[in-house]
């Protein structure tokens, strides 16, 4: 295949050029990544192409999980619901492609918690007469844990989350990955709403009311990308937080909306639940943080990535300086948009702040 026949769709040669480290670092295997991107021409192949791929790997896993492999099932099946959530990914022309490559997604995850390391289950919390599915995993041989609430971006879902998950889990932290409005099992029901901390609070009042094998006493959350967003916006309002971290989150998405990329405006739409782009737009004002970094009183940790092409690395800079709280801003000059591609530089860093704030004890 040529060059020029391969870049006739802007849209693939910019997911090839921009999109492997968040892939890679988040369980899709390298290999794949070039393969599938390198063989694609028009964006309208993509699930499908992403399908297939996470086929091969979901097979593997149903073959482990019959030979009682449990660690070959759990490696294969989790890589599996990573591809296709990849396959689903800002893929909204063909909704019935996009939804059949999310239940794959969510099958495959779903199969592998009982045999991850610390094993997880799956929970239904719940929210405005119907529930948010989530992932509550737990550390080892600690009693009652911290726990911390991840919140993920715009199109991202819980399927996503499964490396982000270990660095809090290693330190003895308890994790929930909940699909909130527009994300995941929830975008169906519910759009993205600009109020988090009423789609955090019930969340809470669930660990509350049903999970006395955490400790809500001692409660955290984050977020990344749109999530970076919905984290400090919750922790402005819901004190039952005590420590917050942002990763990479807009200060106003109205504001950056003519330089979104195309596919990330076009997931808005969806996921917002809008009629046309216009109305999205409108829509995406109603998330600012103006006037709420007064606000949050509770620790939080702030990190800017410097080749942020989404949320620039002044807005993050901009949401410290207003914070009323004790801020911790860590900016990543060679980041790109989460810091994807230098999950070294803050993973670590922003999980030991986490467990410091909520007196968490690393698993040994």
């Amino acid at each position: 295949m040529n060059v020029e026949a391969r870049l006739k769709d802007a849209r693939i040669a910019n997911a090839a050029a921009h999109w492997g480290p968040r892939f890679t670092v988040n369980g899709v295997d390298f290999s794949d990544f070039k393969d599938v991107t390198s063989a694609l021409q028009s964006w309208d192949d993509w699930c499908g192409a992403w399908s297939a791929r996470a086929a091969e790997h979901e097979a593997r896993g149903r073959a482990a999980l019959a030979a009682k492999q449990y660690v070959s099932a759990r490696e294969h099946l989790v890589r599996a619901a990573a591809t296709y959530h990849f396959a689903k990914y800002l893929f909204v022309q063909d909704m019935a492609q996009m939804k059949a490559a999310h239940s794959k997604a969510v099958a495959c995850l779903t199969d592998a918690l009982p045999f991850m390391e610390p094993p997880g289950e799956r929970v239904l919390i719940p929210y405005e007469g119907k529930h948010l599915a989530g992932v509550l995993r737990k550390p080892r041989g600690v009693q009652k844990p911290p726990i911390v609430l991840m919140t993920m971006g715009l199109d991202s879902t819980k399927e996503e989350l499964v490396t982000f998950q270990q660095t809090f889990l290693d330190r003895g932290m308890a994790i929930l990955a909940f699909d909130g409005p527009g994300q995941g099992e929830a975008e169906y029901d519910f759009p993205i709403r600009p109020d988090y901390e009423n789609v955090v609070g019930p969340v809470i009042d669930w660990l509350e009311t049903v999970r006395p094998d955490v400790d809500t006493k001692r409660l955290g959350i984050w977020g990344i990308s749109l999530g970076g967003y919905y984290a400090p916006r919750s922790a402005a309002f819901e004190k039952r937080i005590k420590a917050a971290i942002a990763n990479c989150g807009p200060y106003n998405w109205g504001a950056l909306w003519a330089k979104l990329p195309e596919l990330t405006r076009a997931a808005y739409v969806a996921r917002s639940h809008s009629k046309s782009d216009a109305e999205a737009r409108e829509k995406a004002f109603g998330l600012s943080l103006e006037g709420i970094g007064e606000k949050i009183e509770c620790p939080i940790f702030i990190i800017a990535a410097g080749l942020d092409r989404l949320c620039p690395p002044e807005d993050a800079k901009r949401l410290a300086s207003e914070v009323k709280g004790p801020v911790e801003l860590l900016v990543i000059e060679d980041g790109n948009h989460v810091a994807h591609n230098r999950p070294y530089s803050y993973r670590p860093q922003s999980a030991d702040w986490m467990a410091r704030q909520l007196g968490a004890v690393a698993v040994r």
